[in-house]
């Protein structure tokens, strides 16, 4: 009896593997020595004059060397798999691991590994190809696609440093803890075919998944305390944070490839104070490949918009006063094929506006001035020891003005426990030295 189960077992997962077109594991692991060195001016006491306090500026910098992994690839490990329906119609699945081969635990799970970068079923034919589940979102492609650096290590671009969701010690997230940057779950996406004459392009729609209530006054404040103490009911709800909706278009013909993309993400909603907070993010980016030179550039500009009605003031729409932070960033780029290796170089900036301290007590951005900004190099060579493996380097030198506190990684800028003044980040070193391995 055990025999004949086992029989039927084996039969049964023959079938599976017969009606399977083509499964392939695939993967990336990529180690690198890193190195930080992070700079503050950091004020320091020197007594009183008068009676009032005087402070002079010392240097102080934070700095650390480790062994990480993705400076050049993201290390991953995936399967993908394509079943072919006949009629052009194909099913696709696609299953893809961060992983952090530095230390052998998943990426962004500090233990076992899960499919956090790509989770996706697929059905696709003439008509272009429906996608469902966790995938890049439309906006970011052109962050990372037009960047020399990919999005990977000290060289990434500022734009995607200043959007991103990574804490980088001085508060949490870059403009905005946005967690629809790079990748959006719960996602509904559509792609045209390829055969277009070069050009391509996605909309998606990600699901928040939180409860709605009819009617709506039914609505739970974000803590279970008492309902009719309205201070308490300022504290968010979030029913409506999470979702994303974006698009991109683009063509790419010969040595010219061209995008433009638009994405919102609802990163914050109250329903008792009547607010839902909107990033609205906008980016165009190219590249053109001359041979013996390839130019990237990218605009790219976020904008947070809070909406607000009249529920918990009646007549007055936008009761805090609210003014929309945003952040304006550029990127231009070059790679330079040189023998079997390759130079890649960018300069990158971003200008923040209106974050400043505003009336809302909410706003990520209090203690900035009006028009920080921050700009930054990066450098660095890869050389090719076959299709498969290389050694890179990167080297990039960032600088912050005006109050921003932006930072390549590594350790959090010093900050002092004095409550009156705090230090002013800046500047951030960094380097990458590393081999990528893909299979």
């Amino acid at each position: 009896m055990k025999k004949s189960l086992v029989a039927l077992a084996a039969l049964a997962v023959a079938g599976i593997a017969s009606a399977q077109s083509s499964v392939t594991l695939f993967g990336v692991v990529d180690a690198t020595i890193n190195g930080i060195s992070n700079k503050t001016d950091q004020p320091v006491f020197l007594g009183n004059v008068n009676g009032l306090p005087v402070f002079g500026v010392q240097s102080v910098t934070t700095s650390q060397t480790r062994l990480t992994n993705s400076g050049y690839n993201s290390s991953r490990l995936g399967f993908r798999g394509t079943e072919d329906l006949g009629g052009g119609l194909a099913a696709s699945f696609w299953l893809e691991a961060g992983m952090n081969n530095d230390d052998g635990t998943g990426a962004a799970t500090g233990g076992g590994l899960n499919f956090n970068r790509r989770s996706t079923v697929s059905l696709s034919g003439n008509f272009g190809e429906v996608r469902l589940g966790r995938d890049y979102t439309p906006t970011f492609w052109n962050d990372t696609v037009f960047d020399p650096f990919g999005t990977n290590g000290v060289g990434t671009n500022l734009i995607s440093t200043a959007n991103g969701f990574s804490s980088n010690g001085a508060r949490t997230g870059g403009f905005t803890a946005n967690q629809n940057y790079v990748r959006a779950s719960n996602s509904v996406g559509y792609f045209l075919p390829p055969n277009l004459g070069g050009f391509y392009g996605q909309v998606m729609y990600s699901f928040n998944e939180k409860t709605s209530y009819d009617p709506a006054g039914l609505t739970p404040p974000g803590s279970a305390a008492i309902v009719n103490n309205p201070a308490l009911l300022l504290v968010p709800g979030n029913e409506r944070a999470g979702r994303y909706g974006g698009g991109r278009i683009g063509y790419a013909n010969g040595p010219l490839d061209v995008a433009l993309a638009y994405g919102q993400s609802t990163i914050a909603s109250n329903f008792y104070a009547g607010t839902t907070n909107n990033l609205n993010t906008w980016n165009l980016g190219a590249s053109y490949d001359f041979g013996v030179v390839k130019l990237f550039g990218e605009y790219s500009n976020a904008e947070l918009k809070q909406e607000s009605s009249t529920n918990f003031i009646a007549g007055v729409t936008n009761p805090f006063g609210w003014r929309n932070p945003g952040a304006d960033g550029w990127l231009i780029g070059a790679t330079v094929p040189v023998g079997p290796g390759l130079i890649r170089l960018s300069y990158s900036a971003v200008n923040y506006k209106n974050t400043g301290s505003l009336i809302n007590p909410a706003n990520p951005f209090l203690g900035f001035n009006d028009d920080a900004k921050a700009d930054k190099f990066a450098l660095g060579y890869v050389h090719n020891l076959s299709k498969r493996t290389a050694l890179y380097a990167t080297v990039a030198y960032l600088s912050n003005k005006d109050g921003a506190d932006l930072v390549l990684g590594g350790p959090a800028f010093f900050s002092s426990s004095n409550t009156i003044v705090t230090g002013v980040p800046k500047s951030s070193t960094g380097y990458d030295f590393g081999i990528r391995h893909a299979f």
